[in-house]
């Protein structure tokens, strides 16, 4: 069986596809990924096949989008880039790239991240079956704005319109968000399956730093902001300074900016560029996070709480969700202070419910079926089509 993965430039889209094609590549299957060109060297470099299509923003197109976001305070953000960006601009560029390579390559079934919006097009104009990896907190209402869009890109492809968006999860939605953690006013395609979360931080073959070892025995803080947000430097700063004089150990990672920007720390304070996450997690008590999807299972795949700090995409969504669930607390955009932001942190690590909570939503994720049960379903699909 061969396989396509399509997915939006960035490894906050690609990492959570990386576990499923190792896993469909160890039971005999050919794999490939399709992405915008800047990213494809970096799969490539992971050991994946990988073609380009479509173009990657100009920092013209770059700049102009982030003018826009900024001039419209209060505006959800995820509004914009879904309709502009995902369903709009990136898929109407790589649309017909697609179309020509799968002709050209005969792809049994098409994988796609939740976002990316030009393969499903390329599948229904090609008859070939698609599924859909659920990456980032559903939103119903994000995906009714982009129903112009998607009846643009169809027409493209000499589809006729749909009314709904439906059609994109005709065949299959895999989801490792377990059943008790998804919003029910946003309810799941019935044509859901849940997987057990599988967690990969783009180096599954890195080292923990020497010193996580030797920590000493109090409560240690994982902070992040993701591979996105890492130029937010007063959140940092904010983070840094909230435990500058608490018994915890603080370990911050930046991405790409380096430590030395911050200053001297206090020896608690560890600060590191990049840190491969899922190595880290069993060592900490806590974890401090923007709320990005792939950040927030990986915390409750280890029964960790947290505190969401969330700032743009589906994070407030997640923020929401967390508290609702009782595994985090959240801090709004305007109250991103050292104080409260220690005090939430003390808050949960100092209340039991949290981690009682975190836990057992673990448990339900640990209960999901395997990844080798979405290959099974994908073998299905290809030679089915249901």
């Amino acid at each position: 069986m061969r396989v396509l993965f399509t997915n939006q430039p960035g490894f906050g889209h690609w990492n959570p596809l990386v576990p499923l094609a190792q896993t469909l590549i160890v039971a005999g299957h050919e794999v490939a990924f399709a992405t915008a060109p800047g990213f494809s060297s970096t799969i490539a470099m992971n050991g994946f096949q990988v073609f380009s299509v479509g173009a990657d923003d100009t920092p013209e197109s770059l700049r102009e989008r982030q003018e826009r976001l900024a001039s419209s305070p209060g505006v959800d953000q995820a509004f914009f880039i879904w309709t502009e960006l995902f369903a709009g601009s990136r898929a109407r560029t790589a649309l017909p790239d697609l179309i020509a390579f799968c002709r050209e390559w005969h792809p049994d079934v098409i994988v796609r991240d939740l976002t990316e919006f030009a393969s499903p097009i390329a599948a229904e104009s090609l008859g070939i079956p698609h599924a859909t990896v659920q990456l980032a907190a559903f939103r119903s209402d994000l995906h009714t704005a982009i129903i112009p869009p998607l009846n643009h890109l169809r027409g493209m492809a000499g589809l006729p319109p749909e009314p709904g968006y439906d059609w994109l999860f005709r065949y299959l939605l895999l989801t490792q968000f377990p059943p008790g953690y998804q919003d029910p006013a946003m309810p799941l395609p019935p044509t859901t399956h849940y997987i057990r979360h599988t967690g990969f931080d783009g180096s599954s073959m890195g080292q923990l730093p020497a010193w996580v070892g030797s920590l000493p025995d109090r409560p240690t803080i994982y902070a992040t902001l993701g591979t996105v947000f890492t130029q937010m430097r007063d959140v940092y700063r904010a983070i840094i300074d909230a435990f500058a004089a608490e018994p915890v150990n603080l370990i911050l990672t930046t991405g790409d900016l380096p430590a030395t920007e911050f200053g001297t720390q206090p020896p608690h304070v560890h600060i590191e560029r990049y840190i491969p996450q899922n190595l880290l997690l069993p060592h900490c008590d806590l974890v401090i996070t923007h709320g990005g999807s792939g950040t927030v299972k990986d915390a409750l795949s280890h029964g960790l709480p947290m505190v969401v700090i969330p700032i743009a995409a589906d994070q407030h969504a997640n923020a929401r969700r967390c508290t609702h669930l009782g595994v985090a607390r959240a801090i709004p955009p305007d109250r991103r202070t050292p104080e409260t932001i220690r005090a939430a942190a003390l808050d949960v690590l100092q209340d039991p419910s949290y981690g009682q909570n975190a836990r057992r939503i673990q448990a339900e994720m640990q209960s999901l079926p395997t990844l080798n049960e979405a290959v099974t379903l994908l073998e299905r699909l290809a030679a089915t089509r249901s």
